[in-house]
């Protein structure tokens, strides 16, 4: 394929004109390279006579204003031209009879395989977090400090992208900044106490106790916000409640440490929501999550050193030195760390892709992903009063998320409609 360098410029001929031409000094000489993937010659012709014209090419136009001008052009045959340069947006141009129009990536060709693939690295980046996460508790029981390299890996990680401009670093104001705050010290405390869950209890039980998030969200609605509820959404939590309760009756690795921990880090995570519905910044999902991780590490550090330094210096790290090595142990650290900061930042990714309805569904299938593989895993024996009362536990979470994204989705066309 020939490459081909090509300037074009325009001479304005003032006679040819009845009134003043003005034309922008960048617009007057555009320059391309073009790839020819056809044969095209170019002749004088006849003349095309347009009282305004505009010719757009490669993200740049050029406009001509004040009374009637000449537009030549002819062509030997049909053709396509394909430019082979990056337009100002960095696309490439695809120019049909005098036309030119991005064209488009791969996203946009198959939208539903690359959400597939955001919604598979989701999951899979959740289960290996929880997977791996537990067996570190089994050496090394110290939820509180092990939230702390949670968060430091990702903010080391942030910092390392933002120096390579993988996203550019969002600049943040003081007002910013306070509206994360109370966004990113929910984050930590919820962070935290499902760490503390985790270490009490088998990982699957934790989860189906977080299956009552949705409760403590729609009452924080209605009692804290004022926001009605509708019968509907509060008999889809009736499962749920019922389904937990059934669970926990049973439930082999049962301790209230662990019972309390998750059911505080789920109130935590309601006021996170809330919180982030106020702070609206304009920000990118990949900033915010960076500046939220940056605070919670800052609110984590001080609790992890009063409550488990003093343990931690005299024995807790030498004791899971002594069972794994020092190698296996700050490998276990960084990697559990870096499987938490990528499931949370791809899953806020593939959020800002989906509909409410197929947000809701994703939730309640990672929620069964991640038990079923724990309990795969780690062989954990439960009982068959446990394990129904999980499944109807997440059937009331899946039931009350259609409903709750499809009252969503209703307001959102309602107040689209003009009328």
């Amino acid at each position: 394929m020939a490459s081909i360098a090509c300037s074009t410029q325009f001479l304005l001929n003032p006679s040819r004109f009845s009134s003043p031409v003005r034309v922008s000094p960048n617009l007057v000489q555009l320059k391309t390279r073009f790839s020819v993937t056809s044969r095209a010659e170019f002749f004088p012709v006849p003349e095309y006579r347009l009282s305004t014209a505009s010719v757009g090419l490669s993200g740049t136009s050029l406009g001509l204003f004040g009374g009637s001008q000449l537009l030549r052009r002819k062509f030997s045959g049909d053709f396509t031209t394909k430019a082979a340069a990056d337009d100002a947006d960095g696309y490439e141009i695809e120019v049909s009879d005098g036309l030119s129009k991005p064209s488009k990536s791969f996203g946009e060709k198959f939208p539903v395989l690359v959400t597939g693939f955001f919604f598979f690295t989701w999951y899979f980046l959740n289960v290996i977090f929880n997977i791996l996460n537990k067996k570190v508790y089994n050496y090394f029981p110290y939820p509180y400090f092990v939230s702390v390299v949670h968060l430091l890996v990702g903010v080391v990680y942030c910092l390392f992208s933002w120096a390579f401009g993988l996203p550019k670093r969002a600049p943040i104001d003081k007002e910013q900044l306070a509206l994360l705050t109370p966004v990113a010290f929910c984050h930590a405390l919820g962070h935290v106490m499902s760490n503390v869950s985790f270490a009490a209890v088998a990982v699957s039980f934790t989860h189906t106790i977080k299956a009552l998030e949705p409760f403590f969200s729609a009452a924080a609605s209605q009692f804290v916000l004022g926001h009605q509820i509708p019968l509907s959404l509060w008999l889809s939590l009736a499962p749920v409640v019922f389904g937990v309760s059934m669970a926990s009756l049973t439930e082999l690795s049962f301790n209230w440490t662990g019972f309390v921990s998750a059911m505080i880090s789920n109130i935590a995570f309601t006021y996170r929501s809330i919180y982030s519905k106020k702070a609206m910044t304009g920000m990118d999902s990949t900033n915010v999550y960076a500046y939220i991780s940056i605070i919670a590490l800052l609110v984590c550090i001080p609790p992890a050193l009063f409550i488990e330094g003093p343990q931690l210096m005299q024995h807790g790290f030498a004791d899971a030195i002594a069972k794994v090595g020092l190698q296996k142990l700050l490998s276990d650290l960084f990697w559990i760390g870096m499987f938490y900061h990528l499931y949370n930042q791809v899953a806020a990714n593939t959020l800002e892709r989906v509909a409410p309805l197929t947000h809701a569904v994703g939730n309640v299938l990672k929620r069964v992903f991640v038990i079923g593989f724990s309990i795969i895993v780690f062989g954990n024996r439960i009982s068959t009063q446990t394990g129904i009362g999980t499944v109807i536990a997440i059937a009331g979470v899946a039931i009350y998320s259609l409903i709750k994204a499809n009252m969503e989705e209703q307001k959102r066309k309602a107040a689209q409609d003009p009328a």
